[in-house]
C-alpha cells in the first residue's frame, strides 16, 4: 500500500531545515501525496521560529492543487509535568499538535523521568502525537507509555528519519513500541520528520518496522486522509470543510 499522508515536516522556519512550504507542495504533488502537516519546532528550541509563526499559520491555504496542508507544530516536552512550549487557546488554532523530547529543551535523564514526562504529556490532552518515542537517548517504560497513549487516544509515531539521519539505534525500540501499541489497542502514525522536502512521504524503514510488529492497518493513521482527519476531530480539533474532498 502507498501511504499518502505525512504528519511531520519542517521548513526553513526551523533553521536547521532546508525547504520552504512551496518546496514541500511541489514534492507532494510529484509524489501524489494528498495531505501533509507543517510541524516546525516549538519556540523553546534553540533555532525554532518565533511564537508568532504558529499564531499566524491561519494565513496558510488549506488546499493547493488538491493537496491538503495541516497547520501544526512539533512542540517540546519541557518537564516531568508534561508541559509543552505552546499553550492555551493558541493550541486550538492549530490542526495538529506533535510533541517530543529534544536535547536542548529536555536533556536526557533516566527511564523513570522520561516515562513520567511522556505520560504526563499524553494525559494533558494538549498533544495528538508523541514524536520519535523510540529515541534510544530517552529510554522509557514502553508498555506503560503505550497503555497511556491508548487510553487517552494519543498516537505514537514511528519516525522514519530515526533510521536514516538521526537517533541511530532506534529500530529495536520502535519494533517494541509498535508491538506494545498493537497489544494495548492504540494508534500509530508514521512521520517522515523531513528537514528537506525530498524526503516528504518517505516511510520505507517505518513500514518495515510496522510489518515486523504485525501492526493492524486499521489503526495506522497514515492509511488515508480521512483516517487522520477523523482522529484529529475526535481529539477536539475543528473539522475543516476544505478537506472534505480528500478521501
Amino acid at each position: 500500500m502507498q501511504y499518502l499522508v505525512d504528519v511531520h515536516a519542517h521548513t526553513i522556519a526551523s533553521t536547521h531545515a532546508y525547504s520552504t512550504i512551496h518546496d514541500y507542495i511541489s514534492v507532494a504533488k510529484e509524489k501524489g501525496l494528498k495531505l501533509f502537516a507543517i510541524t516546525d519546532h516549538g519556540p523553546d528550541m534553540a533555532d525554532a521560529p518565533h511564537f508568532w509563526h504558529f499564531v499566524n499559520m491561519r494565513v496558510l491555504p488549506r488546499l493547493v492543487d488538491g493537496i491538503g496542508i495541516l497547520r501544526g507544530i512539533e512542540a517540546n516536552i519541557k518537564n516531568r509535568d508534561g508541559e509543552i512550549d505552546f499553550f492555551g487557546d493558541y493550541l486550538k488554532e492549530l490542526d495538529i499538535v506533535l510533541a517530543g523530547f529534544h536535547e536542548p529543551v529536555f536533556p536526557p535523564s533516566d527511564s523513570q523521568t522520561h516515562t513520567q514526562a511522556m505520560i504526563a504529556t499524553i494525559e494533558s490532552g494538549n498533544v495528538d502525537i508523541i514524536t520519535h518515542p523510540g529515541n534510544p537517548a530517552y529510554p522509557i517504560d514502553i508498555d506503560k507509555v503505550a497503555e497511556a497513549a491508548a487510553k487517552h487516544n494519543v498516537a505514537l509515531e514511528i519516525n522514519n528519519s530515526s533510521f536514516l539521519a538521526s537517533r541511530k539505534g532506534s529500530e529495536g525500540n520502535c519494533i517494541a513500541i509498535a508491538r506494545a501499541v498493537r497489544d494495548a489497542g492504540g494508534l500509530l502514525v508514521m512521520g517522515s520528520d523531513s528537514h528537506i522536502s525530498f524526503s516528504l512521504g518517505g516511510f520505507e524503514q517505518a513500514i518495515s518496522v510496522i510489518r515486523q510488529a504485525e501492526f493492524p492497518e486499521e489503526r495506522l493513521l497514515n492509511r488515508s486522509p480521512q483516517a487522520l482527519l477523523s482522529f484529529l476531530t475526535e481529539r477536539g480539533h475543528l473539522s475543516v470543510d476544505d478537506f472534505s474532498e480528500l478521501k
